[in-house]
């Protein structure tokens, strides 16, 4: 149904803007910002409805708002028709002219007013409840009103349950880079922030020892424009491990790299805590895309035609090989933090040692979580 709102918002932008070019994602006459400005809405929000990742109510509320404006632009056209067909208007088309004329002044108010609210919204956004990604998964671990986590007095009366004292917020340790291997070399998925909340999961396991996790993940799609072959970034023993002096590149401070795309995913992770150490498995769940604009991506290419290239080329691997990325994860048992489940406190880590493929070619890398704020920072006293 979604799909078909999409259609249905392309082809009445079409109208007002212009042939839409399905790969870059724009529209003849305007650019998507230039179009997200008239139409009310953020950049981010434009980039939602355009690039067909919106949910149904959002292309609904779209739909009527370019809707207006083409009867707004239709009726203006009727009234110019009447005013220019007689030198003096008879009874009727002066009455047709008013009727028009009022039409066109309810539409432009309906419009004034629906984009005065669409900024106050977004200006109060902005002044008092900055929109974060994460702000949900914040709101479901940290409200004082539900507590999605055991407590001390859940615990059995031998203490026996590993998995109490890794409840909590757990972040990424170090941001990660993989290039992105396709049919094209200089593209590369960095892993920015983690915001991981973890809970036992005592509801499949009354053992304690399966956790729950539910993580956001912040990653960005940069483009390298000396399009170096992904075995310059390979150890040359190993083709499947990356070179720590790549792991160690600030794309930030380097005139070839530019940011093309922020990556926003909700991902629910389960860890299986045992003796010997502790597996995970999981997948997305909910994935987004923010592009940056093309205002500020100008000054960083040397023409628009290479601007227009690179931005056709990360659409491309935004429709297939962020599939690859939406798989279920691959990763290697890590080591227990601490031996002795009790002793577990803020600052330990757990380092996974994973594999992503894509094409069927394997590239190894390592994500850390360190435990930031710990649910239960006292150590369970047994029952006598």
């Amino acid at each position: 149904m979604a799909e078909d709102k999409y259609q249905e918002f392309v082809e009445k932008l079409v109208k007002l803007y212009g042939q839409f070019d399905s790969e870059l994602k724009r529209f003849a006459k305007s650019s998507n910002s230039e179009i997200s400005r008239k139409l009310g809405y953020s950049d981010a929000q434009f980039s939602r409805l355009i690039n067909s990742s919106a949910t149904e109510g959002e292309y609904v509320r779209a739909i009527q708002n370019t809707d207006r404006i083409l009867k707004l632009m239709a009726l203006e056209m009727e009234l110019k028709q009447v005013k220019s067909g007689e030198p003096a208007p008879s009874e009727s088309s002066s009455k047709k002219a008013g009727k028009i004329l009022m039409g066109v002044a309810v539409l432009l108010a309906l419009c004034s007013a629906f984009l005065f609210y669409q900024n106050r919204m977004q200006r109060s956004k902005l002044l008092h409840v900055p929109e974060t990604r994460d702000g949900m998964l914040k709101w479901s671990f940290e409200t004082a009103y539900v507590n999605p986590f055991i407590e001390l007095d859940d615990l059995p009366a031998d203490c026996s349950y590993p998995c109490y004292k890794y409840q909590g917020k757990w972040e990424l340790k170090n941001p990660y880079k993989i290039p992105f291997f396709r049919e094209r070399n200089g593209f590369h998925y960095v892993a920015t922030e983690v915001n991981m909340y973890a809970r036992c999961m005592s509801e499949k396991s009354a053992e304690g020892n399966i956790i729950e996790a539910y993580e956001y993940q912040r990653h960005e799609i940069w483009y390298d424009k000396r399009e170096l072959p992904i075995d310059s970034f390979m150890v040359a023993s190993n083709k499947t491990q990356l070179r720590g002096s790549y792991q160690n590149l600030d794309f930030e401070e380097s005139e070839t790299f530019v940011r093309l795309a922020v990556i926003h995913t909700f991902f629910r992770n389960e860890f299986n805590l045992d003796s010997v150490g502790i597996g995970r498995s999981g997948k997305v769940i909910g994935r987004d895309v923010e592009f940056v604009p093309e205002s500020t991506l100008r000054n960083k290419f040397e023409s628009a035609s290479q601007l227009q290239d690179a931005m056709t080329q990360v659409n491309a691997i935004i429709a297939n090989r962020l599939e690859d990325f939406s798989r279920p994860i691959s990763c290697d048992f890590a080591e227990l933090p601490k031996n002795d489940f009790n002793m577990i406190s803020e600052g330990d880590q757990i380092s996974f040692d994973c594999q992503m493929t894509t094409s069927r070619f394997s590239i190894d890398y390592t994500k850390t979580y360190v435990l930031k704020n710990q649910f239960i920072k006292n150590t369970c006293v047994p029952a006598i």
